[in-house]
């Protein structure tokens, strides 16, 4: 067994017994409410750890398969959340094959890229050549009839649900990390997670001032709270990374405010559309972009300064 197999190992262990903790904590809560009660802040923080449940044992599976085994993990969940984004989307007859190219040809190809190792072309791909190709597609139908709204949609689904989430599997190409970058994947994920889940629970315990009222209720102390448990567990996990404890925090806070205000625009764009959750799959947690909306906007972010602090 390879060292890095054991750190992976080792890290899903420690996350497992954190979950195992957490969900102790969560039934005391239960336990000191009244017969019969119950509280929607304990209820829903429940789901969101047994919904972590789900996530550690498929991410832990797929990174010990390896590099395919996350390809293909990260490719299904960018074609889940691509399909969850435009079944809201505006669309006409016309945009049917724009559609089809999104999903059976540009998706496929973006992740072909991130596994080639082709960053050059990864990182152009989508935000340049789809973004040419797709309007003109949808043009040469002759379907004038609300063309912006249509062509936007469908290049913001594909921008976050395809292009922002490789950029978590493209953290396999980091040189520097060698073998050893496949455990940034699962740093990124970890501090983004706990660090929503610490701005839940806090900003319902003791949050005061909203960030956006009327959109979400999201405070500034529970943010502020889940930054510090995101830079907190950045520092202790620092020996998954080519960095030491200082810049392992720094690089875990960034991810996580940025994942946090992530959110904040989904929750915009899903009190647009009329919408609660983008799916049912998993009850009162929604889907894919639901579980997904702050690992979006974390992704690209951790990426970049990943590679801008190494160099």
């Amino acid at each position: 067994m390879s060292e890095t197999t054991s750190d992976i190992l080792l890290l899903s262990l420690g996350v497992i017994t954190l979950l195992v903790a957490l969900t102790l904590f969560g039934e005391v809560m239960r336990g000191r409410l009244p017969v019969g009660q119950t509280n929607p802040v304990v209820e829903t923080f429940m789901q969101r750890v047994h919904s972590w449940w789900a996530i550690v044992v498929l991410l832990t599976l797929a990174t010990l398969a390896g590099e395919i085994g996350l390809l293909f993990l990260f490719g299904f969940v960018s074609f889940a959340a691509l399909r969850e984004f435009l079944t809201f989307a505006y669309k006409r007859k016309a945009d049917h094959l724009s559609l089809a190219l999104a999903f059976f040809v540009i998706l496929p190809l973006q992740y072909l890229f991130v596994g080639m190792g082709w960053t050059g072309l990864f990182a152009v791909f989508i935000p340049v050549y789809a973004f040419l190709l797709l309007p003109i597609v949808s043009a040469l139908r002759g379907d004038s009839n609300r063309f912006l709204i249509r062509v936007a949609e469908t290049q913001w689904g594909l921008m976050i649900s395809v292009f922002c989430i490789s950029h978590v599997p493209a953290l396999l190409s980091f040189e520097p990390a060698g073998e050893r970058s496949i455990l940034l994947i699962l740093f990124l994920v970890m501090v983004v997670q706990i660090g929503d889940l610490a701005e839940y629970y806090c900003g319902r315990r003791i949050g005061r001032t909203r960030v956006a009222p009327g959109l979400s209720p999201k405070t500034v102390q529970g943010m502020v709270c889940g930054v510090l448990a995101a830079a907190a567990t950045g520092a202790l996990l620092h020996w998954t990374t080519p960095f030491g404890p200082g810049w392992a925090a720094m690089l875990a806070a960034v991810a996580s405010v940025t994942g946090m205000f992530g959110s904040l625009v989904f929750a915009a764009i899903k009190r647009d559309k009329g919408v609660k959750d983008w799916s049912h799959l998993i009850p009162g947690q929604g889907g894919f972009l639901d579980q997904m909306d702050s690992v979006i906007f974390a992704a690209p972010v951790f990426y970049h300064l990943t590679h801008l602090i190494w160099t």
